[in-house]
Order: C-alpha cells, then structure tokens, then sequence
C-alpha cells in the first residue's frame, strides 16, 4: 500500500477517534536508526523509531517528513513501503494507530536531537532493546529485505 492511499485514509481515522503517528524506518547499510528518550528512572529505556503524530488536516506523507526532520534534522527524500503498523493506547487512554514506513534521506549524519537524549545505529541483527510492536515491525522490514 502506497503512502498516498493512507493519505486518503486520513480523513476516515480521524472521524473513527483514532489518533495516528509515523514511524520511520531509516536504514544505512542494515542498521536502523533508534532514539533513546531521557531517563525518568531505574528502569532499562527502550528506543524507538523516528515519527510523528499525524496533526488535523496533515498528510501521513507531511507528517512523516516532518517528524524525520524535528527528531533527527535529517531530511526525507524518498518514503519507500508501509512496514506495518500496531495500536495502543496512549497515556492518557485514547486508540492510537502507529504507521511505519521505510524511508530514504539525503544523508545519515549529521544526527541533531531537539528531543531525545541519544540515538544509536542498530544492526537488524543485533540486540535493538525496543518493545515487542517495534520488534514486529523491524521482522517485518527485514523480511522485505530478504526478499
């Protein structure tokens, strides 16, 4: 399914109360890009993939462009396959629909955080320390890969 069609779709998940976000997959030579949020504890932090939350009115494709942009400084070129995707519920208890999309950019570095504390290349087979959904959704990607 191309990035246009869950344009379209837009319109229908907002009138169903479902919030979306992106995720964006950004891969250099079969490492993905993680962010690393700052710690509020004892407990081990899990990372995660670049995004957004689909503002009113916004394009999936405009929200994913611009998530790359403020979380990493990177710039999207090219959004490539709808990885898949999961739900949730957000902290305040409200249905959320994450997309995710392997996506191109003009250059991997430099990195410029605005509100994560670090950010790691992780190889796809590697150790990722992300939740299982995120997990789902790399399998998925690699798969696409092998193929």
């Amino acid at each position: 399914m191309s990035v246009s069609m869950f344009d379209e779709a837009l319109p229908r998940g907002e009138r169903d109360g479902v919030g979306l976000r992106v995720g964006a997959i950004i891969d250099r030579g079969g490492e993905v890009l993680l962010l690393e949020a700052h710690s509020t504890g004892p407990l081990p932090l899990t990372r995660k993939l670049p995004g957004a939350t689909v503002e009113p009115g916004e394009s999936v494709s405009a929200a994913l462009i611009r998530g790359v942009r403020e979380e990493t400084g990177l710039t999207v070129t090219g959004i490539g396959h709808h990885i898949g995707d999961f739900d949730y519920l957000s902290p305040a208890g409200k249905p959320v629909r994450r997309l995710h999309f392997a996506v191109e950019v003009a250059a991997t570095s430099p990195i410029v955080l605005s509100a994560h504390a670090d950010y790691v290349w992780a190889p796809l087979d590697g150790e990722l320390l992300v939740t299982p959904s995120i997990r789902g959704i790399l399998e998925a990607y690699k798969d696409l890969l092998s193929h």
